[in-house]
């Protein structure tokens, strides 16, 4: 077959293939390959140039030993909580202050932070009898920090021992910092199929979408699952609001305050992903819903060149998030449309060949990613390239018509203020104001 493709590839010329695969040459190899080529090289650059001066900074940074406040608002996660205080007592950086918030859980929650409390572990808990939601918990968390800085986690996260010092070492290392967001692995890797590839598509498009978009100054998210944010930062913008698509909304707040935001792929932390077709769905329609929700709505000042907000690095952010993410979401159906109308013969072969330049595509991003990442991968990540043929239809079927029906729900019905994620009191005054 490789050498009929071959064949194939020939016996035509450059503007027939321009023509037959434009959404690869033109979009999705320069977005994916080209910039990564460009820069992984520039990060490694300056990572190699100010290795001593990073040395330097975690030394004076142990010797201040600044408190850290970390945060992990939850529902339902208590056979998550002992991992994880135990992860962050394990830490190399000490000095910090343990703050647990249980957001109306009907399991046994409560009584596993009494018991971590009388032991310890943490240094407080609180209880929302009534669920308030992911932000609701984590602010009423930020009103007892005392902190310089606050690291909110998810409750089912585990960090390597060197998470939290290499999550803060950027707040010295460069000025005008607000928030630094650590990179996210896959904790039950090993769990199936579905959790593999999940696993690889955080080190391609999570890890190394963050670290490019880093180096080009427009990074837009931090990750609820692990992220550190200067308290007075977050005091001053009155912390999280609340609904879906909360981390993505407090950085561009953030980026709108003049703050740079950065992403560290040192600073590790391991979390758990959905192990069903279903959750996982679920997981990406509530991911998907807020970039129309907060994006395309809440922060489209940040696009105007009349508005106050208008910062050329802002509005490169939105509009790199709005192009590649949302409108270029939508360039399959026109692509199948053109293959259906104008190669309709020819289907079958240029579905063969496109699964192939994808396959080449992912095999790139993925060998990048290892150089890019060096000896932070662990065995399970190591044997993921196994994983590279299944990619295009996962990312390019599977999860492109996910994100698709996702954004048609947000945009003509507003789905995530009916989404169960966020208690439907809180929901419903969001919808009133909007």
């Amino acid at each position: 077959m490789i050498t009929n493709i071959i064949s194939w590839f020939l016996n035509h010329s450059l503007d027939q293939l321009i023509i037959m695969f434009w959404p690869f040459f033109f979009f999705d190899l320069p977005r994916f390959v080209l910039l990564d080529m460009v820069c992984v090289p520039i990060f490694l650059f300056h990572r190699w140039k100010d290795r001593y001066k990073i040395r330097d900074i975690k030394l004076a940074l142990c010797k201040e030993q600044p408190l850290v406040t970390i945060i992990a608002p939850g529902k339902n996660e208590g056979k998550h909580l002992s991992a994880l205080v135990e992860s962050i007592k394990q830490q190399t950086y000490k000095n910090i202050e343990i703050i647990l918030v249980d957001d109306g859980s009907d399991d046994d929650t409560l009584q596993i932070l009494r018991a971590l409390k009388k032991k310890g572990m943490i240094n407080n808990y609180f209880r929302n009898e009534r669920r308030g939601g992911k932000a609701s918990a984590a602010n009423l968390s930020l009103r007892f920090a005392t902190g310089k800085f606050v690291v909110h986690l998810d409750a089912d996260t585990h960090l390597k021992e060197d998470a939290i010092e290499n999550v803060i070492f950027p707040f010295y290392m460069y000025d005008g910092i607000g928030a630094v967001g650590g990179d996210i692995r896959v904790k039950n890797i090993d769990y199936s199929l579905l959790t593999r590839l999940q696993a690889l598509e955080y080190l391609k498009t999570i890890t190394m979408g963050r670290i490019v978009n880093s180096v080009l100054k427009i990074l837009r998210i931090i990750s609820g699952a692990f992220g550190a944010f200067r308290r007075d930062v977050l005091l001053r913008l009155k912390g999280w609001d609340v609904g879906p698509g909360l981390d993505g909304d407090v950085v561009l707040r953030m980026r709108k305050l003049k703050f740079k935001i950065l992403h560290e792929p040192t600073a590790i932390a391991y979390t758990s992903v959905p192990i069903s077709i279903k959750g996982l769905i679920k997981q990406r329609y509530r991911w998907s819903r807020s970039l129309i929700r907060f994006r395309l709505r809440r922060h489209r000042d940040m696009l105007s060149p009349f508005n106050k907000n208008f910062e050329l690095f802002n509005t490169l952010t939105l509009l790199d998030n709005i192009f590649f993410n949302f409108i270029l979401d939508f360039k399959w159906i026109i692509y199948i449309l053109q293959l259906i109308f104008f190669f309709k013969m020819g289907l079958f072969t240029i579905f063969i060949v496109n699964y192939f330049l994808y396959i080449i595509l992912n095999i790139f991003e993925y060998f990048i990613a290892r150089i890019a990442l060096g000896d932070t991968f662990n065995k399970s990540e190591k044997s993921l390239w196994l994983l590279l043929p299944l990619m295009p239809f996962y990312t390019g079927i599977f999860m492109r018509s996910v994100r698709t029906f996702s954004y048609i729900a947000e945009l003509f019905f507003k789905a995530s203020f009916y989404d169960k994620w966020n208690p439907w009191k809180v929901s419903k005054i969001l919808k009133d104001e909007n």
